[in-house]
């Protein structure tokens, strides 16, 4: 093992004994914020320390193996005990490795699912209204829970802009690299001559915000709006403005949120959502000026680069950043999205090996 990544792993080690002790004080406990934020931090570092024990644990079992190689009688139990040792050790490593790769803070995050059309049309709404199909379904596959928070329908159908809240364990973790452009290549229902479209959709995933990290909106800058609901709802949606829209002034961003029947629900949802957003451009400028030269721009939200293209005549899907394809487009359209997002974690992971070993060098 590399010289700096094991004493990385001894920081960490002793970072985890004072954490530990720390959650068993008193005064920890009494203060909230600082236990949760303990707990978060003992959650992350126990698997480290756990597997790196195991490692150091089989040193001793090398080491004990070693000192009866001198004994005929041993000699042959002991070579094998070390050799067995050394293949669990070999294995260890990586693990190791792995585990000290840095963390997204964000990765357990709850998200806010935007789907844009873009170029196309029509075709585009409803290629909108298919990719909100895909990501709820996949959600519901994970056990997430997932709500409509804003929707303006395409004329024929789909979406010409869509909002979702996604909730559940490591939601960003595994929906992050779905930010950017998605292209789609199909004959739509409405071609009479079968020719192939070529339309386009932006899919941003934005963190929701915590309260430790939420930007600070000040009240001036932002302009409320109330009016009616529109779409399903019976006669209520036309008697009561409980939708909301605020548009804040600085920056231009607009957000609505129309789904609840009380004004003041809509409201608190709709300022959540325009925190996620100022949050995630504070975000992306930070990640854009770190990664400006990475080939693998995940998590970065450059939504004006193609990452994707979904070729139905071909069942076929291809994610450009690290040249996949995969034949099975109408399984990944129903939601089987992991062949789609492991790839890309493994891509991402093994870039991180590269920096990390690059930097303990």
């Amino acid at each position: 093992m590399i010289p700096s990544i094991r004493r990385r792993l001894e920081q960490v080690a002793e970072r985890f004994e004072e954490v530990t002790g720390l959650l068993a004080d008193a005064s920890t406990q009494a203060d909230q914020d600082l236990f949760r934020s303990l707990g978060r931090e003992y959650a992350q570092l126990e698997p480290v320390v756990r597997c790196y024990r195991g490692f150091v644990a089989l040193e001793g079992d090398i080491r004990s193996a070693e000192a009866m190689l001198d004994d005929p009688e041993m000699a042959e139990l002991a070579r094998e005990t070390a050799g067995q040792a050394r293949e669990q050790q070999a294995a260890l490593e990586p693990e190791l490795q792995r585990l000290l790769l840095p963390r997204d803070p964000h990765d357990e995050r709850n998200v806010y699912l935007e789907v844009r059309a873009g170029t196309g049309g029509a075709e585009a709404a409803l290629f909108a209204g298919d990719l909100l199909r895909m990501y709820l379904r996949y959600a519901e596959t994970r056990g997430w829970r997932s709500e409509i928070v804003s929707a303006s329908p395409g004329e024929h159908g789909g979406y010409k802009e869509v909002v979702a809240q996604i909730s559940g364990q490591g939601v960003y973790a595994r929906l992050k690299f779905e930010a950017g452009t998605h292209r789609v290549q199909r004959v739509p229902e409405t071609e009479a001559q079968g020719r192939i479209h070529t339309s386009a959709c932006t899919v941003a995933i934005l963190p929701e915000a915590e309260s430790v990290d939420a930007v600070e909106i000040s009240p001036t800058d932002l302009r409320i709006d109330t009016y009616r609901s529109s779409g399903a709802g019976g006669q209520h949606v036309n008697k009561t403005e409980s939708a909301i829209r605020i548009t804040h002034l600085p920056t231009g961003i607009v957000v609505e949120c129309q789904d609840e029947r009380s004004q003041h629900k809509n409201r608190a949802r709709a300022m959540a959502l325009l925190q996620a957003r100022l949050l995630s451009i504070a975000q992306e400028k930070q990640v854009s000026e770190q990664a400006a030269s990475r080939k693998l721009q995940v998590g970065s939200g450059d939504r004006s680069e193609r990452i994707r293209t979904y070729n139905f005549p071909q069942n076929r899907l291809t994610d450009h950043r690290i040249n996949l394809t995969l034949y099975q487009l109408d399984e990944v359209m129903e939601g089987n999205l992991d062949p789609v997002i492991d790839p890309l974690i493994r891509e991402h992971q093994a870039e991180q090996l590269v920096a990390l070993a690059g930097a303990s060098a």
